[in-house]
């Protein structure tokens, strides 16, 4: 039984909607990570109390959905999204139903689910409620649809990509009917919006084997429906403990479009921007890092550079020692710690501004950090006079 704060506020209200007369279970990725020994969060709870008899129960909820049947409830022990067992009306935009209707069956409310490894509930007591043989799948490694896969992936294109990162994410093999479902309904990929499918693709980017779901993506012929290049070949050794690494490792693999590629997922500014130095540090890896790549490249843009070199086996001069180690070695550890500044040259020179000065802080600043210069005003002023005021 697991003991952390998600899981003491969902069993309390387990327990406070069954002293109230109604069934209550957790339900979702919870259950499934129980079952595999993973670490469980985002504990959600079902019942079959309707939406007003739960917020009956409680003495603080929130509406956050209650059209769909889901309110928050607040004990002491935290936050519980819970929500009414429910079945789904028409899919209409291949994403979600037109309409839900509540129910008061569990077994009805599992069977809309997307894959039995998903549609298990598990009681208050630890017990597990299991129609559709999702113990059974988990322990054999495969991920199989509720029901008809047909059904299912036109209900809602998002989980045909949800079938491949699971795949990469657990290592499991996606059962032959439902990946024949997902071939067959493939070119329905087209109505899910590129931010959902984003975020499959940060999951699945930390997968425990991402070279299985990249194959996943060839075989079910997703790879033709999504933007950029998906060659499982290229990922064979591929792990990352980021989403930012395998962003990075995907964008070198497109080549000169990689910006164009990117942009189509929708990654935010900060995310492209990492992207960007990670290309810029492989680029100057070419020629070995010099202090000043050091200092202008954070670590995780430096591990990463050297990770992707090792991956594509790029013939580069690859640093031995550890990045944080050469990093701490440097006499400033970012430019900001310089002790000049644009208007003390303004001051000494005299001159107006104009582009010598940024020409001069580097200058000053390459000379810093290689050691060729004490980081002292005195010493910085005498230097810039002989070097650079007066040069010639």
């Amino acid at each position: 039984m697991q003991n952390n704060k998600e899981w003491q506020a969902a069993y309390s209200v387990i327990e406070q909607l069954e002293n109230a007369g109604f069934e209550a279970v957790i339900v979702g990725g919870a259950v499934r990570d129980t079952i595999l020994g993973r670490p469980a969060h985002d504990v959600d709870v079902a019942t079959n109390a309707m939406p007003e008899e739960v917020k009956s129960v409680f003495n603080h909820t929130a509406d956050i959905g209650i059209q769909h049947g889901t309110v928050l409830v607040i004990v002491p022990a935290g936050s519980v999204e819970v929500t009414t067992f429910r079945t789904d009306g028409q899919y209409t935009d291949h994403r979600r139903p037109e309409e839900v209707q509540f129910v008061r069956s569990l077994q009805d409310d599992l069977q809309r689910r997307d894959f039995t490894m998903n549609a298990i509930a598990m009681c208050r007591d630890g017990s597990f409620v299991d129609f559709y043989g999702g113990r059974q799948d988990i322990e054999a490694g495969i991920i199989r649809a509720v029901g008809n896969p047909q059904i299912r992936f036109t209900e809602d294109a998002l989980r045909m990509l949800r079938a491949v990162r699971f795949s990469a994410q657990l290592g499991f093999e996606i059962e032959s009917a439902t990946l024949k479902a997902i071939q067959n309904k493939v070119a329905d990929i087209s109505w899910i919006a590129n931010e959902r499918i984003k975020a499959e693709l940060d999951k699945m980017w930390t997968g425990k084997d991402v070279f299985k779901g990249i194959t996943m993506l060839e075989q079910s012929s997703l790879a033709n429906y999504l933007q950029g290049s998906f060659e499982a070949k290229q990922w064979c050794d591929f792990k990352a403990h980021h989403k930012l690494i395998g962003w990075a490792y995907f964008a070198v693999l497109q080549g000169e479009c990689w910006q164009d590629v990117l942009r189509s997922y929708r990654l935010s500014n900060k995310e492209i921007g990492f992207v960007k130095a990670v290309i810029a540090a492989l680029d100057a890896l070419k020629r070995g890092w010099s202090n000043m790549d050091y200092l202008m490249f954070t670590q995780q843009e430096l591990e990463t550079a050297r990770y992707v070199a090792e991956l594509r086996e790029l013939s580069v001069h690859i640093p031995q020692q550890s990045i944080p180690e050469l990093q701490a070695q440097l006499p400033i550890k970012h430019q900001k710690e310089l002790v000049v500044n644009g208007s003390d040259l303004l001051t000494w020179s005299g001159k107006k501004g104009g582009p010598w000065v940024k020409e001069a802080l580097q200058k000053m600043l390459e000379a810093v950090v290689n050691g060729e210069l004490q980081n002292d005003r005195q010493q910085i002023k005498e230097w810039i006079e002989h070097e650079y005021f007066h040069e010639g």
